[in-house]
């Protein structure tokens, strides 16, 4: 009997997953005036990542599971931003900007990968996040 593959199989949602965990470990140290602006922010933009890859996954049919890559990727960049702006208003470390950092790239490399699989899977063949971003407003757009 094969097991059933879910989302929590895919090491790109596990990652996301530890990113979130780093995220609100990090903004639990804001100032409380962040509490509804950048630490909200922040914890959104990375809570999206693992719950569009979920969702991506149990769709089950590829070609949806690529608009929700592709939202996890935006909210992976979204969260870049959000950690610079941290850094700017001294909200935290530049170690701590550089694990954050770490998780976001390895896990914007994941995430890229797995939506390179799923686009190949529909005969698209494209090199470069260009080409996939572009492939991929065609497919959805």
């Amino acid at each position: 009997m094969t097991e059933f593959k879910t989302h929590k199989n895919l090491l790109a949602w596990r990652l996301a997953m530890d990113t979130v965990m780093a995220v609100y470990r990090v903004t639990g140290r804001f100032p409380s005036e962040e509490r509804y602006c950048l630490t909200s922010q922040m914890r959104r933009a990375a809570n999206s990542v693992p719950s569009n890859i979920a969702e991506g996954q149990a769709r089950g049919l590829a070609r949806a599971c690529l608009n929700f890559l592709r939202i996890a990727l935006g909210s992976l960049a979204e969260l870049d931003t959000q950690v610079e702006i941290a850094l700017r208003l001294q909200y935290i470390s530049a170690d701590t900007k550089k694990e954050l950092d770490d998780l976001i790239v390895e896990t914007r490399k994941l995430v890229s990968g797995l939506q390179r699989a799923k686009a190949i899977r529909l005969g698209i063949h494209v090199t470069g996040a260009l080409a996939i971003c572009f492939c991929l407003s065609e497919i959805v757009g």
